[in-house]
């Protein structure tokens, strides 16, 4: 990294320039383009807000190659991220070639209850994510399928994706194996277990309301029997199905819950719907590469597996529903949201790497005055971070780094400022579209942020519970006798 300084103090009017800029160049877009503004035009937005951002540098006396080492550490942060997507586009196309999560809705419509889905599909996802610790799993295998089940129910995709990420998520949360959960303890340094405990107090009461309020909306206008029994038989007529084909997805979640890391663990799973769908839909396959008559079976085989590894598969039933629930996947169906993702990790890189937000967010932490004012400020540190920087584990870190200290100073415990990390920094990272998260949750169950975000009740109702507790100074842990209060071991 650079040991460029600045020259000159960066002023708030400067620090705020890209900000004011970005939103004004965000509000156009989605006013112009509306929910099609995240498939080029918020892009733009991004990367001009980016090159306004290096200007501010400029100004205080860095290089442009400051700001591109910035831009470029940014945008390496988001890296992984990006090919575990690649990969759950992958594992769609292939899942969906071999009829796993064709077996998955086959099935699905006869288990499940439309009148209790949406609760049902929070519950399943919560209780998958709490074991595996994963949202990002939970949404890319089981959502897939839960989503499938809906349209075949004919519910709302966008509040079946706001019960997923809800219940995604509120596993991903309490798991001791979760990426974040583990962040949030070590960047504030509090034990795990007691950090998991202390969530408890927000996270349980949380996703019962959520519960309950998916239980309320209920199943609304379902599809009739007759229309679950056509779709059925559409789904007979193209996949031989059967129960062995929903062993793929058993495989990935084993993998997982056995602490194998996702991307590879995605890639076997893909490869292994590959192998299913030579062995139990050689025709699908076949039909996927055209019949090429200019290949001999083994290659015309391998031909349909590569096109729906990297364009996903493509349903020619004649049934319009049908083709238009099973033609998906691909690496190439991420390809914009890996366009988003770059842009808005590079801004918040070149944010960051100026000296821009740590700035905004010293601005906030010398308005706080109180213990309530302080879980506000961290929430709102939280989100404004998760707005500019674009990567929930930034916005766990950097928030947690700023406010370590402040917590024991007014006489309150750091597991207070953990679990706000996650009431906020985890949970609304899903509710921003070029966030990593909530990029990904879009593309992957194939529903606008912005449309499920009202929706995500868990992930809406566990910032607002930290506020009003710390309003009235409910479940706030106290410093213990003690305990020092300055900076952490």
């Amino acid at each position: 990294m650079s040991a460029e300084s600045p020259s000159q103090p960066l002023t708030t009017t400067l620090a705020l320039a890209p900000v004011v800029f970005l939103t004004l160049l965000l509000g156009t877009s989605v006013y112009l383009f509306g929910s099609d503004s995240s498939y080029g035009a918020n892009q733009i937005a991004l990367i001009l807000a980016s090159c306004v951002a290096a200007l501010v540098g400029k100004r205080i006396g860095l290089s442009w190659h400051t700001a591109q080492e910035g831009i470029v550490q940014g945008i390496a942060t988001g890296l992984a991220p990006t090919l575990i997507l690649l990969a759950v586009g992958m594992l769609i196309g292939t899942w969906i070639l071999s009829g796993t999560v064709p077996a998955m809705i086959y099935y699905g419509v006869q288990i499940l209850n439309p009148a209790v889905f949406y609760a049902a599909s929070a519950a399943i996802c919560a209780v998958v994510a709490v074991s595996i610790g994963s949202s990002w799993t939970v949404a890319g295998t089981l959502g897939i399928g839960l989503m499938g089940i809906a349209g075949s129910f004919a519910l709302s995709p966008a509040i079946t994706a706001g019960a997923i990420i809800s219940g995604a998520y509120f596993g991903d949360k309490l798991s001791p194996m979760s990426d974040t959960t583990n962040l949030a303890a070590a960047a504030t340094g509090v034990d795990l277990f007691d950090h998991i405990r202390h969530m408890l107090w927000t996270t349980v009461p949380g996703f019962t309301l959520a519960i309950l309020i998916f239980l309320l909306i209920g199943g609304g206008a379902a599809a009739t029997p007759e229309e679950i029994a056509r779709l059925q038989q559409g789904l007979t007529e193209e996949f031989n199905i059967g129960l062995h084909l929903l062993l793929p997805l058993l495989l990935m979640l084993a993998l997982i819950y056995r602490r194998f890391p996702a991307f590879p663990s995605i890639v076997v799973s893909a490869l292994v719907g590959a192998v299913f769908a030579i062995l139990f839909q050689p025709e699908a396959v076949r039909q996927l590469a055209e019949n090429d008559p200019g290949l001999v079976q083994p290659l015309l085989l391998l031909k349909g597996i590569w096109i729906s590894l990297f364009d996903g598969y493509v349903s020619n039933s004649g049934n319009v529903f049908l083709d238009e629930l099973l033609s998906k996947g691909g690496m190439s169906s991420m390809l914009n949201t890996v366009w988003l993702i770059i842009c808005a990790l590079g801004f918040g890189g070149v944010l960051e790497r100026t000296g821009i937000l740590d700035h905004l967010l010293q601005m906030i932490l010398r308005r706080v005055h109180s213990a309530a004012g302080l879980v506000s400020a961290t929430v709102g540190t939280c989100l404004t971070t998760n707005i500019l920087a674009a990567d929930q584990f930034i916005s766990v870190a950097l928030p947690g780094r700023m406010f370590k200290d402040e917590y024991p100073r007014r006489g309150l415990s750091r597991l207070n400022l953990s679990r706000t990390l996650e009431d906020s920094a985890t949970l609304t990272s899903a509710l921003i579209p070029w966030n990593t998260c909530g990029a990904y949750m879009s593309a992957t169950l194939g529903v606008a942020t912005f449309a499920y975000a009202p929706f995500a009740f868990f992930n809406l109702i566990c910032p607002l519970l930290a506020v009003l507790y710390a309003l009235f100074h409910f479940a706030q842990k106290p410093l213990e006798t003690g305990a020092s209060a300055g900076p952490a071991a």
